[in-house]
């Protein structure tokens, strides 16, 4: 069986993530706080960003920028999004 937590995003019990994200405290308070829904969620979002805004993962300022982007969106706050995409149509 999975392991759940409650989803800081999504307020609600849901599958946990596998294993810490990324290392140190802010890994594991992902782990501990985020569901694997929420996540890859982010994961959709933050490589729209860096495709539409032609960001580059080298630059320190990118790197700050995605991890404020992702804690917005982990806190239901506005976070910016892609301009100009478009959904594919289903």
């Amino acid at each position: 069986m999975s392991r759940t937590v409650f989803c800081r995003k999504y307020q609600e019990e849901l599958e946990g993530l596998d294993f810490p994200p990324m290392p140190g405290k802010k890994g594991e308070d992902l782990y501990e706080n985020i569901s694997k829904k929420a996540w890859e969620e982010w994961q959709a979002q933050q490589t729209m960003l860096i495709n539409e805004k032609h960001l580059s993962l080298m630059d320190p300022n990118t790197r700050k920028y995605l991890q404020a982007q992702m804690e917005r969106f982990f806190n239901n706050e506005p976070f910016d999004k892609a301009e100009g995409y478009v959904p594919p149509e289903k």
